[in-house]
């Protein structure tokens, strides 16, 4: 099964929107627990409830190569039906770019991967040669940074076109085996819309809902596609860190299934773009 075939089922299977972000800071986490059992109650808690999971590479990176063998492992915990999305934010030359393509989907066995387009599309190919992956392109980022460089206006042949919206285009562009999806932030609804609008059938990660602080119900009207899907909605912090003492698994499937209940709510009631 691709990754966009497993995306569909599980949002399908479980009525779901909602990926969580499998983001272990140890400051956080209970001292008796390792990451890896961490993040196997977290994901033992919600796997019903969920469309994804996203770790993010750089938390398990920061903790050596007991973290790198936590996210390995934490991988193999998500039930097969459910994708999981590698955040790495990779992007470099095609022969550097091939080496962290191999890393993330042979190795660390995630389905989907998060690239930087920045140096172009031989950056961006060794991803896109796995056909049977995802490959989810930064597009408008939900971090207030992000202004400084997606924003600004751009001449084309075809007119002046913000940054983001090249991306976006070049993205469509470049998606010649249908396994290619954008990250836009919650943070941007106005973006968030202009980018659904110009590519209808695309999917998009979003982040930025939850603890960015990302208006929920602007981000399913604009986010979703004309089917009510098409968009997955990650939140981490929010989930993983609802409770801090021993039922912190329960407390994250209560945030998780709460979550979920919102977004299905506004995927009924509001109106069309």
């Amino acid at each position: 099964m691709s990754f966009m075939e497993k995306l569909r089922y599980a949002a399908q299977q479980n009525n779901s929107l909602v990926c969580v972000g499998l983001d272990p800071d140890r400051e956080r986490i209970p001292e008796s627990l390792s990451v890896l059992e961490f993040n196997k109650a977290i994901i033992d808690a919600t796997a019903d409830l969920v469309c994804a999971y996203k770790p993010n590479f750089a938390f398990y990176e920061a903790l050596g190569s007991e973290g790198l063998d936590a996210l390995k492992q934490t991988v193999k915990c998500v039930p097969r039906n459910i994708p999981v999305i590698g955040d790495a934010k990779r992007g470099d030359i095609g022969n550097t770019a091939r080496a962290y393509a191999r890393a993330i989907f042979d190795y660390f066995e995630c389905d989907a991967a998060t690239v930087n387009p920045y140096l172009g599309f031989d950056s961006v190919e060794p991803f896109l040669q796995y056909q049977d992956k995802g490959v989810f392109i930064l597009c408008r980022t939900s971090n207030a940074g992000a202004l400084d460089f997606q924003s600004l206006n751009c001449q084309t042949a075809s007119g002046n076109r913000s940054l983001f919206e090249i991306v976006a285009q070049k993205a469509s562009d470049w998606n010649k085996h249908g396994n290619i999806g954008l990250v836009v932030g919650a943070t941007y609804p106005e973006e968030l819309k202009l980018v659904r609008q110009s590519h209808p059938e695309m999917p998009l990660l979003i982040p930025g809902v939850g603890a960015q602080g990302g208006d929920l119900e602007l981000t399913i009207r604009y986010g979703v596609d004309a089917q009510g899907q098409g968009a997955r909605i990650n939140s981490s912090r929010q989930i993983i860190y609802a409770g801090k003492g021993k039922d912190f698994a329960q407390a994250a499937r209560k945030a998780a299934a709460e979550l979920r209940e919102q977004i299905n709510h506004f995927r009924t009631t509001t109106p069309s773009r």
